[in-house]
């Protein structure tokens, strides 16, 4: 597993299949350290999310299963509606999210989606992860 550091928090990340996985649990500490899971949960409540969750796993995922996709675009942003990454992930085969458990556990997500997460959590986050990312790219 290796590391990033970003605005003074440290970021796990991986590859597979040449793709890097960012670690979301990682970054909403950032946000809030005391409750990772909670921040997570909250950025997937949001209906843009769930549209551009799906919207990737469209463009990227043959096995994505969009009625289950469309079950959930229904009910996102409602007061009602929450969503785990591993909910989101078991029902409808994405591949662009996945949650570990374990010594290296966590949600990680590809990058795309990773930063659209920075996004939420903060614009000057999400620039240092971006610039971060960029640097441990040209090494």
């Amino acid at each position: 597993m290796a590391k990033l550091t970003v605005l003074n928090t440290t970021v796990s990340y991986y590859s597979r299949k040449d793709e890097d996985y960012i670690s979301l649990t990682d970054m909403a500490r950032y946000r809030d350290a005391e409750r990772v899971n909670y921040i997570i949960q909250n950025w997937m409540r949001n209906r843009n999310t769930i549209e551009f969750l799906g919207l990737w796993e469209q463009l990227n995922n043959p096995e994505f299963k969009g009625i289950e996709f469309d079950a959930f675009r229904s009910q996102a942003g409602l007061n009602s509606f929450a969503l785990t990454p591993k909910l989101w992930v078991g029902k409808t085969a994405a591949v662009g999210i996945v949650s570990k458990a374990g010594r290296y556990g966590g949600t990680y997500a590809h990058k795309d989606i990773a930063f659209e997460f920075a996004s939420w959590l903060s614009v000057q986050f999400k620039l240092y992860l971006i610039k971060v990312n960029l640097e441990k790219s040209l090494q």
